[in-house]
């Protein structure tokens, strides 16, 4: 098992990406820790993986939230092997009609939430002397603009920028930080996003949905388990010398 006996906090864990992130690391042998803002959700996903694994209420945008949820994992579980900063909201409209609300929504979960789950795992990480992996989720949407999804566009790019920065600080003092860019995956969200696209591209629901896997050079949507195992790879020893990169996981959408 290459993540036996290791600790993994993974946020916005209850469902999706995260979700399966979470099942790939209980199968490797880790003990993980469900954050997510529907707390019920995430005593019910760590439930179904075993006793030994917890879930509890994480809200990113809380710095309290942050940092109960740190020593919660670091108290019960003994220490913070990994963390996957997962937890993230989208949005999309456009330019024109974006609000200062709904900006600072996307930025205070996306980024905001991202930087200081990290910055309050790093410390545990550095002060407990054993040092880990961080694993930021940034997103295809990271690397270029879309002109009707500028804000998560410009949320995710700062994701990338993040770690690099945090990579960059950290790497003596055996704290790995890189990120994973998702292409276009098929998960519950893609339903409000389709929906999205066909309210401002004025299309048929589900067209959108068909045209971006089709345009995969892969031939398909990505799947949640797509990303389990570059998960688990950045989370183990195997990526000792990987240090601020962003791992592009999306079928061929994008080169790098």
């Amino acid at each position: 098992m290459r993540l036996k006996d290791k600790v993994a906090l993974v946020t916005g864990g209850a469902q999706g990406i995260g979700l399966a992130i979470a099942r790939g690391y209980a199968e490797e042998g880790a003990r993980v820790v469900i954050g997510d803002v529907n707390g019920d959700l995430a005593e019910q996903a760590a439930w179904a993986l075993g006793t030994e694994h917890l879930g509890v209420r994480l809200d990113v945008t809380d710095q309290e939230s942050i940092e109960r949820v740190v020593e919660e994992t670091a108290t019960s579980m003994g220490r913070i092997d990994v963390l996957v900063n997962n937890a993230a909201v989208f949005d999309m409209g456009p330019i024109e009609e974006v609000t200062r609300e709904g900006f600072r929504k996307q930025f205070a979960v996306n980024v905001e939430g991202l930087y200081f789950t990290l910055q309050a795992v790093a410390k545990r990480m550095i002060a407990d002397g054993k040092g880990g992996r961080i694993i930021n989720m940034s997103s295809q949407a990271g690397r270029r603009g879309e002109a009707l999804v500028s804000v998560y566009c410009a949320t995710k790019a700062a994701v990338i920028s993040i770690t690099q920065s945090a990579g960059l600080a950290f790497a003596r003092q055996g704290v790995n930080v890189n990120a994973i860019a998702p292409g276009v995956v098929d998960t519950p969200m893609w339903e409000h996003v389709d929906a999205l696209f066909a309210k401002y591209e004025r299309r048929p629901i589900g067209e959108k949905k068909r045209l971006v896997a089709e345009a995969v050079p892969y031939g398909r949507m990505g799947r949640p388990e797509d990303y389990v195992g570059p998960a688990v790879f950045l989370g183990s020893d195997e990526a000792e010398y990987v240090v601020a990169q962003t791992l592009n996981v999306d079928g061929g959408n994008w080169m790098s």
